[in-house]
């Protein structure tokens, strides 16, 4: 099998523990976290955007270290960091022990998750590139699918010991795999997509945009489609950020649900977004990256309008349907945008320094919420205005077109 197929699976194997673990589980001990210790929503999306606010602020460093030492070892560092804070957390006892564990947590499982991921893939795939990182990030999709055993086990033996667990399962089970993450294809003496370039036909369709020129970090961000493609991706995590950081808080508070049936409802987002991830990896390959992602953005914002005002199970899972699809059409081919037009030598730096941007997505979308669902006791204003913002995207995406490449002595 061809050597960037396994870099894949290993990926998406890492993303799916990241995902079930943590960032999708985290809506499931907010619930127990609120009814224990009382705390406000507005906390505990405040804890939650923090860690994805880590996350970013790292991404510089992380691409840089990333392009110079290797996916294996970061990964590896952040692995350790993950399971340390993960432990930490299952003795939580006050505010200031929950958020210095989630510092850690979120420095590890950035370490060993999407960036580290997509960087290792991205190098070895260009014109099966949407479909690599499709596949790739059906692992994060799939996490989804442990959301209702995690639920499960919080409900059984308590967050603490699923807590516990959770980090001695995510450090066995992802260490051998960073293995496979580590080289490039002229390192394993194949070539990329494994074909020969005496073997690509010249009439191959290319990519819009699509180039043989490899941008530095520098280059990058003094083009325009750096910046429109960082904020279009910016406007839909408000509304990804929110919708994993409050679904849960939302269906039990306002709707009645236990935390196993808020757990179903939940999962349920993974499996469309798994469809959305096959549907955009081919379309992705086929079509205009840009227009495609402009298009998902009305799934997102007509699906959170809908969550917004939803009064009974058809609204509802009407919301997960359209907002699952466009999740998983539109997250691969963000990645796929950035290699094609930057190309992948400096592509773990070029992602480290837009992560700055795409943070605000998901640290405004759950303090958003969660401050205006403490103020007004509901949802539904902070979700319509998230909506609006995230509309931004529409034209963000339609403006991104192919840069010039650079010009050097």
């Amino acid at each position: 099998m061809f050597r960037g197929w396994r870099v894949v699976g290993a990926g998406a194997i890492l993303q799916a523990l990241y995902s079930g673990l943590v960032m999708q589980g985290f809506g499931q001990y907010a619930v127990v976290l609120e009814r224990d210790f009382g705390w406000s929503k507005s906390m505990l999306s405040a804890a939650y955007s923090m860690n994805r606010a880590e996350s970013a602020l790292l991404g510089p460093l992380q691409g840089w270290a990333l392009d110079r030492l290797g996916a294996k070892l970061v990964a590896r560092i952040g692995l350790v960091l993950a399971a340390v804070g993960l432990f930490a957390f299952s003795q939580t006892q006050n505010t200031w022990q929950f958020f210095a564990s989630f510092v850690l947590i979120s420095v590890g499982t950035s370490l060993s998750g999407f960036l580290t991921v997509t960087v290792a893939i991205v190098r070895w795939f260009e014109r099966k590139r949407a479909r690599a990182l499709s596949l790739g990030s059906m692992g994060f999709a799939a996490g989804g699918l442990l959301v209702p055993l995690l639920a499960f086990s919080i409900e059984k033996v308590g967050w603490r010991t699923t807590a516990a667990g959770s980090a001695v399962l995510y450090l066995v089970l992802a260490w051998s795999l960073t293995s496979l993450l580590e080289g490039t294809p002229e390192e394993h003496d194949t070539f990329v997509d494994g074909v020969p370039p005496s073997e690509i036909k010249d009439d191959r369709r290319r990519a819009e945009g699509l180039t043989d020129v490899h941008f530095t970090a520098r280059e990058a961000i003094r083009t325009r489609a750096f910046w429109f493609i960082s904020l279009g991706h910016m406007s839909a995590l408000l509304i990804v950020g929110a919708v994993l950081a409050h679904l849960s808080l939302l269906l039990v508070s306002e709707h009645g649900y236990t935390l196993q049936e808020a757990s179903f409802v939940a999962a349920g987002l993974p499996l469309l977004q798994i469809v959305g991830m096959v549907a955009g990896g081919w379309l992705g390959d086929r079509f205009n990256k840009r227009l495609i992602a402009s298009l998902a953005m009305f799934g997102h914002t007509s699906g959170l309008l809908l969550l917004a005002f939803a009064d009974g199970p058809l609204m509802i899972w009407s919301f997960v349907a359209l907002h699952g699809l466009a999740w998983g059409v539109r997250g691969p081919l963000m990645q796929a945008l950035r290699a094609d037009y930057f190309g992948s030598t400096s592509f773990g730096s070029i992602m480290g320094v837009s992560s700055l941007i795409v943070m605000f997505g998901t640290v405004v979308g759950p303090i958003v919420a969660g401050v205006l669902a403490d103020r007004t006791g509901s949802y539904r204003l902070g979700f319509i205005v998230l909506s609006i913002l995230a509309l931004s995207g529409v034209l963000f995406f339609s403006l991104a077109t192919p840069p010039t490449p650079p010009v050097r002595d």
